[in-house]
């Protein structure tokens, strides 16, 4: 996927799925030994019926609760968050709640960083880490974005692209 200079980019729908996925195996890792502690205790405690009812609704609702959050999270991300390359550098703009925009200028990249784990390299997806001069927002990320357009940007940002090259 060429990504095109001074036009706002979404990330890469994989992002979504693979985010998702994400939020299930956790929830799924979080949750099953919550599960088998909340069984023991209902069974272990001198409670009464409605008490151990109570228990285990609580693990329900809890566990329902972030499941829906891992499956509209990812989503809501995504169409939350842009970035912009040009001749200048690379802007963010995310936020869900609270919205911000980050510009990394191009004579302030230092180095970066191309990321994926095992999911990522599952749906060609990746996460670009950009280090700056400075302090403040010394390392900025982006995850989401394809492989292809992660590769192309961090070649562009650390002046391997030149100014005329296709796709960047």
């Amino acid at each position: 996927m060429p990504v095109d200079r001074g036009q706002d980019h979404a990330l890469d729908p994989h992002s979504v799925i693979a985010a998702r996925l994400t939020g299930a195996i956790v929830i799924a890792v979080v949750a099953m030994p919550a599960l088998v502690v909340v069984v023991g205790a209902a069974v272990a405690a001198p409670w009464r019926p409605a008490q151990k009812l109570v228990l285990l609704g609580a693990w329900a609702l809890a566990t329902g609760a972030a499941t829906i959050l891992a499956f509209t999270w990812p989503a809501a991300r995504y169409r939350r968050i842009r970035y912009r390359i040009d001749d200048h550098g690379l802007t963010i703009r995310r936020g869900i709640f609270w919205r911000s925009e980050t510009f990394v200028p191009r004579s302030r990249v230092q180095h970066t960083d191309v990321l994926q784990g095992p999911l990522q390299r599952a749906f060609e997806i990746a996460t670009l880490i950009v280090h700056t001069a400075g302090t403040q927002d010394a390392s900025v990320g982006l995850s989401g974005l394809s492989y292809r357009a992660a590769l192309l940007i961090r070649d562009f940002l650390i002046g391997g692209g030149s100014e005329k090259e296709e796709g960047v």
